[in-house]
């Protein structure tokens, strides 16, 4: 019965360390998977502002092509204008 016991004593006391060892796992594991959670949120972040400035950017080129567009016509007029002093009919 002794032995029997001693095994038993020794089984528990595997079983014990390996729920301390599992236990210990799970907290690095939880440790990482918190700094993961923090890393994917700030790259959300950066997504937010990078597509805030690719927004801002494509706001600005749209509006560069409309006075690109009101030069080209004051041009074509003013190319007009200088052709017709030119023309002597």
């Amino acid at each position: 019965m002794e032995v029997q016991s001693m095994q038993l004593e020794s089984i528990v006391q595997q079983i014990g360390e390996a729920m301390v060892v599992t236990t210990e796992t799970v907290d690095q594991l939880a440790q990482q998977v918190d700094v993961l959670a923090k890393q994917v949120q700030q790259q959300g972040y950066q997504i937010f502002a990078l597509s805030d400035a690719v927004q801002t950017l494509a706001e600005n080129q749209d509006s560069a092509l409309e006075r690109l567009d009101r030069l080209t016509q004051v041009l074509e007029r003013l190319v007009k204008a200088i052709e017709a002093m030119d023309d002597p009919s």
